[in-house]
């Protein structure tokens, strides 16, 4: 995210994924919904599989860090729906538990879901 003063703004995120969307939710308010109102693109960074390697284990600069990632870059779209959240939510939950959930109508509606629509994925493995 980028603040109307061209500041990066980054967040760590729980998510979800499902055809080149990538799922979210938080609160309705706060300085990332302030910021992505104002402004919906976004780049999202992923990174997996890290583990330190090293060529002499006693010279420092021998050392790196084995690892995958992605960066995906896209536009945010809010959920405004409640079914579209629940899905979304569902997506965001399976990610982590392979299950899928009953929800509270309240919480669902006093929360915010958005998902950002990716133009560009990249892709990048280091040491594997």
């Amino acid at each position: 995210m980028l603040t109307e003063t061209n500041e990066p703004y980054v967040i760590p995120m729980n998510f979800g994924y499902n055809n080149g969307e990538i799922f979210f939710h938080s609160s309705k308010y706060g300085k990332k919904i302030n910021i992505l109102r104002k402004n919906s693109r976004v780049s999202v960074s992923f990174s997996t599989d890290h583990e330190l390697k090293w060529q002499n284990e006693q010279i420092a600069c021998s050392y790196s860090m084995k690892y995958r990632s992605v960066l995906a870059h896209g536009r945010v779209e809010f959920i405004e729906e409640y079914d579209r959240k629940i899905e979304a939510l569902n997506l965001i939950m399976k990610n982590y538990t392979q299950r899928e959930f009953t929800y509270n109508k309240p919480a669902v509606i006093d929360i915010m879901t958005f998902k950002v629509i990716v133009d560009k994925f990249e892709g990048r493995a280091f040491g594997y």
